[in-house]
């Protein structure tokens, strides 16, 4: 019989509050949040998936057998590449609408999304693994149309799709087509790339303009148009990070904007770390059409998804170095902001006019079906 302490009937989060699931538990804000803690994070707990980061950094070095004939099971080790084998593993899920859009479609992000996790984890990404959930009545010349975006994505991301899985629902019951992939890199440094390891003192890079991706999608999905086409900025990221590591910047976490954009990444970062985190507002770079946008929209250009971008937490020694390889890939690139001690777990903003206000996660869902 199972031990008082094995099973219970209690409830980790507020069903009363929350008895179904809402659009919003998938929009990288506070509710999505909530659900990965209370729900996965509390059911599948372990050393790997505590460090919550985009990806599962895996140690795959052999180890020497114990005397009771069993090897030792493998950890997260870090430090140290001689002999070790460290890959990381991710995996992740497209569901946009529209399919297609200004700088992207359903297929680019479904083999950049996984590149670019398995960069934040400071992997070069090697094979990806693709399902697709179609939807009876799919156009063919759809669907061709998307495997074609992904061979040339992988092409340009420099991976192999390697296996997959198809399966078909019925109409009505899949929006025509949802995408899973998975990704495998390998590490090729000794370099502890988490957000626990970012510290007081670390300087926050960004690699350029915020919230064009998910501008571009609602413009397309509400038909707005602006004097000049808005595009995402979907691209893969792998080659920037790889550069920096390359060139020995010790890069203490990387973390990519997409769902919750730059603040709802910031607060994630912050309270993982127990660190305190300011940012410049005016030194964020956002296209003045995106303002725009977000001004007519009603939208802050800060919780906007972005499917290009991502931050660096570094070290002051090497800040000037790799904002230098950043510009190289694009001009944007700028110091954001820095870590201090205290208070923990926060993010604060200083604004254009100099005032200082908390840069918190979003309540609600603030831009539906975007990634």
């Amino acid at each position: 019989m199972a031990r008082q302490d094995e099973f219970t009937l209690s409830c980790p989060i507020p069903i009363s509050q929350y008895p179904q699931i809402l659009l919003a538990h998938g929009g990288g804000g506070k509710l999505m949040h909530q659900l990965i803690e209370k729900i996965f994070g509390a059911a599948f707990a372990n050393e790997y998936l505590n460090e919550r980061h985009d990806g599962a950094v895996l140690d795959l070095t052999p180890r020497p057998h114990s005397r009771s004939g069993k090897g030792e099971p493998p950890s997260p080790r870090r430090g140290g590449v001689g002999g070790e084998v460290r890959v990381a593993f991710t995996t992740d899920s497209y569901v946009v609408r529209p399919l297609f859009f200004p700088g992207g479609d359903i297929g680019k992000l479904a083999v950049y999304g996984t590149v670019n996790d398995l960069a934040m984890c400071g992997a070069r990404p090697l094979f990806l693994s693709a399902g697709f959930i179609l939807e009876e009545g799919l156009p063919m010349e759809t669907l061709w149309k998307i495997v074609q975006s992904m061979r040339e994505a992988a092409h340009k991301a420099q991976v192999q799709i390697v296996t997959g899985d198809t399966k078909v629902v019925d109409k009505g019951k899949g929006d025509w087509v949802f995408i899973n992939t998975a990704g495998i890199g390998i590490i090729e440094h000794s370099l502890a790339i988490s957000p626990k390891s970012v510290r007081p003192g670390d300087l926050i890079l960004l690699n350029g303009d915020v919230g064009r991706h998910g501008i571009a999608i609602m413009a397309v999905r509400e038909g707005l148009s602006f004097e000049s086409a808005i595009e995402s900025d979907c691209a893969p990221l792998a080659e920037v990070v790889l550069k920096l590591i390359e060139a020995g910047i010790e890069i203490h976490c990387l973390r990519d904007l997409t769902r919750g954009g730059l603040a709802s990444t910031l607060n994630e970062i912050a309270q993982t770390a127990q660190v305190h985190i300011t940012i410049d507002e005016s030194a964020v770079p956002v296209r003045e059409d995106v303002q725009g946008a977000c001004e007519i929209l009603g939208l802050d250009p800060l919780y906007v998804a972005n499917e290009g971008r991502f931050i660096v937490f570094i070290a002051p020694k090497d800040a000037g170095r790799a904002l230098e390889i950043l510009k190289t890939f694009a001009p944007e690139a700028t110091f954001i902001g820095q870590v201090s001690a205290e208070p923990r777990g926060l993010v604060t903003l200083t604004s254009r006019i100099g005032a200082q206000r908390i840069l918190d996660m979003l309540s609600g869902e603030q831009l539906p079906r975007i990634c």
